[in-house]
């Protein structure tokens, strides 16, 4: 049984937080969304990929992390639709084919690959794309050269950037399996 007082006890506390007193939960801002172009045609929304991990890859097919395709692809492959591998071609480090066309066809000769891939875009410089440039300006985290990672978690919000020495079946795997297991 609830003592009596109970009622007055709850309108003090409603009171009290009303006028200051006890801070009230504030709620979070809801974690953005963002559109890339895809080089297929059409767009992919970053909203649509709510509750899964989303691994988004600059990415340059002349590089020298260029073979780490291989592993972007097995780890979209193993992950099946319980997570997104998405590269995005960029120039900023003038490793990038000339045109999109000719980058899904290296991708697609060279690697095989299916994963989503966006048109080509800035990363680091010029006009950035905006996941880079919120990126950016929320964590600080620009990439320094071709194959970065950055890790969304299944709620839309940053996780975390790594290098290019990151390798994709190491510990991107491990930080996107902890997030699936509830571990995050």
């Amino acid at each position: 049984m609830i003592p009596h007082r109970t009622p007055a006890l709850l309108a003090a506390a409603l009171f009290l937080s009303q006028t200051g007193a006890i801070p009230m939960a504030e709620a979070a801002d809801p974690a953005p969304s963002f559109t890339f172009t895809s080089i297929d045609g059409g767009t992919y929304d970053t909203a649509q990929w709510r509750g899964k991990p989303v691994l988004v890859v600059n990415t340059a097919s002349m590089c020298g992390y260029t073979p780490q395709y291989t592993d972007l692809q097995a780890l979209s492959d193993h992950y099946g639709d319980k997570a997104v591998v998405l590269a995005v071609p960029s120039d900023d480090f003038n490793q990038e084919l000339s045109s999109d066309a000719e980058v899904k066809e290296f991708c697609e000769l060279n690697y095989s690959l299916t994963l989503p891939m966006t048109t080509i875009a800035h990363v680091a410089k010029g006009s950035v794309d905006p996941f880079y440039a919120w990126v950016k300006d929320s964590q600080g985290f620009v990439p320094g050269w071709n194959f970065n990672k950055v890790l969304i978690g299944p709620d839309g919000n940053f996780v975390k950037g790594w290098g290019s020495n990151a390798k994709p079946m190491g510990a991107v795997k491990d930080a996107m399996d902890a997030l699936l297991a509830g571990k995050s």
